[in-house]
């Protein structure tokens, strides 16, 4: 029986999670194929490295136990800068949450000008009146 891909799954007494897993690729792998499900009770977070290579940006992603995944994401913060030969190794701890992340929509200008007529226009009415 196939579980739903974002399930904070319970067994017994203990919490699974899922995380992408990928090692190494020059594609972002957050694709369904790459989710495994993390060890019960020892691997409680999701764990991304993003390398800038000369040959593009390379992904890593995995499961991975709250205390290592700090420690070592901690250690390579100084080399986090985007830059080229730069490592940022982030940790999370919900369902999936070391895939893409999701951009806000940017409200257009239209829709801005919108807004900004709506604010405008009650006073405008009450001088005209």
């Amino acid at each position: 029986k196939r579980r739903p891909a974002s399930c904070l799954c319970v067994t017994g007494d203990g919490l699974q999670i899922q995380c992408y897993q990928c090692e190494g690729v020059n594609y972002d792998c957050s694709t369904p194929e790459f989710i495994v499900n993390c060890t019960v009770n020892v691997q409680d977070m999701c764990q991304k490295e993003v390398l800038v290579k000369p040959d593009g940006t390379h992904y890593r992603k995995s499961c991975a136990s709250s205390s290592a995944c700090l420690i070592t994401s901690s250690g390579y913060q100084q080399f986090c800068t985007g830059r080229l030969n730069s490592v940022c190794i982030s940790c999370c701890s919900t369902p999936l949450c070391n895939g893409v992340k999701k951009k806000r929509p940017v409200p257009s200008a239209a829709a801005a000008s919108g807004r900004a007529l709506l604010f405008l226009t009650p006073p405008m009415l009450l001088h005209l009146t």
